[in-house]
């Protein structure tokens, strides 16, 4: 099984600790949040990741160098001289997943220990109802800083808005899907950039992807560390005494 674990971001609200220190290599209980994601899908099957790179880009690359080692994972490194946001990362390095049934996207600034084999399980069942993609979702204390889901009784997601003024709801995407290589038939043709010059999941792709996604509610830690106060709390709170990691 393959996985797309997109680590480029600039970690923006996290200054000045990510001035001097890209994000997915902040400490975690003394690990680098990266080593836990790759120990994560080595510990669920996953065979090859491919990381995206691009703030302080040699030091994440050193760090997969060296760690190279450590984990029976073949790594692939996809670096972005200009980010090309998360869609846009998947759409350049589509034929790493060529001919691949499913497959993992996740965000490395999150902080889980999420049973991802249960989620490709999920996956399957969402093949057999027409899906193309399966959504990790979690109960968010603050819906409009999130991407909200409405499901059917069946877990289809019908509706999908990312920071909505005014949510339907607190079921929110929590950055981790199972996809299946016919999302790419639903990537706006030709392949367009927004104005900022990215493609985004949530934005650009998911919207597209209503009715022909289903979303299933992790029972796990889950925690974006993308503030100073996140961060913290997850410092405080890792590992998560009353989940098995």
């Amino acid at each position: 099984m393959k996985a797309f674990l997109l680590a480029a971001g600039k970690g923006t609200r996290l200054r000045p600790l990510t001035n001097t220190m890209p994000k997915c290599l902040l400490p975690i209980g003394g690990k680098p949040l990266l080593a836990i994601w790759l120990e994560l899908l080595e510990r669920h099957g996953i065979s090859d990741v491919l990381i995206n790179t691009h703030h302080l880009a040699e030091q994440v690359e050193s760090f997969l160098r060296c760690h190279q080692k450590d984990v029976r994972l073949n790594i692939e490194i996809s670096h972005e001289d200009v980010l090309l946001g998360s869609a846009g990362t998947l759409w350049r390095n589509r034929d790493f997943v060529t001919n691949e049934q499913a497959f993992l996207i996740a965000y490395a600034d999150n902080l889980t220990n999420a049973e991802l084999t249960d989620l490709f399980h999920v996956h399957r069942r969402t093949l057999q109802q027409g899906g193309i993609l399966t959504m990790a979702l979690f109960h968010a204390p603050n819906p409009a800083a999130c991407g909200i889901a409405s499901i059917d009784p069946e877990g289809r997601i019908t509706a999908f808005e990312e920071k909505p003024r005014r949510p339907r709801g607190d079921l929110a995407n929590a950055g981790i899907y199972v996809a299946s290589e016919a999302i790419f038939e639903v990537f706006p043709q030709p392949v367009e950039f927004r104005d900022s010059g990215i493609l985004d999941i949530g934005h650009d792709i998911l919207p597209r992807l209503v009715n022909r996604m289903f979303g299933t509610v992790l029972n796990a830690y889950l925690r974006d560390i993308g503030t100073p106060e996140s961060y913290q709390a997850a410092l405080e709170e890792w590992p998560p005494k009353a989940l098995n990691i």
